[in-house]
C-alpha cells in the first residue's frame, strides 16, 4: 500500500515542537556522516542513502526512531525489533526528549547509516 507523500512540516503538524527538535538533532548527526535523502509521508519520515537506514514517526508521547541494522541487537533502549530480511533488522527506539538523542542513539544511527551505504 502506498502512503501519500507530504512535507516534513506536514508530518510534524499538530505535534509537540520537541518532536521536530529531536528530528533536527538526528539530522544534524547524519549530516556529519554524509548525504541523506529525506522522504516524508503521512505516517513518518524515511531517511535513506543507497537504501532506507531509518524511519522517524511522531507518536503521542515520543518520537519513534526505527533503525535498520544488519542483525538483531539486544539493547535496553530498543523496545521492538522487526526482521525485514536476513541482513536487515529494524530496531525501534522511543525518543521522548532532546536528551534521548545521546551518544548511544548517535552510535546506533551511525551503524544504520554505514549498513545502508555498504
Amino acid at each position: 500500500m502506498c502512503v501519500p507523500g507530504c512535507t516534513v512540516d506536514e508530518c510534524f503538524e499538530g505535534r509537540p515542537p520537541i518532536q521536530r527538535e529531536i528530528y533536527e538533532r538526528l539530522l544534524a548527526h547524519l549530516a556529519t556522516l554524509g548525504p541523506v535523502h529525506i522522504d516524508a509521508v503521512r505516517v513518518g519520515i524515511f531517511l535513506k542513502t543507497d537504501r532506507k537506514l531509518a524511519e522517524v514517526r511522531p507518536k503521542a508521547r515520543s518520537l519513534s526512531l526505527e533503525l535498520v541494522l544488519p542483525r538483531a541487537m539486544a539493547h535496553p533502549r530498543v523496545v521492538r525489533t522487526i526482521t525485514i530480511a536476513a541482513d536487515r533488522v529494524a530496531h525501534v527506539v522511543k525518543l521522548p526528549g532532546l536528551d534521548d538523542v545521546d551518544d548511544e542513539v548517535r552510535e546506533m544511527l551511525t551503524q544504520a547509516y554505514n549498513h545502508a551505504t555498504d
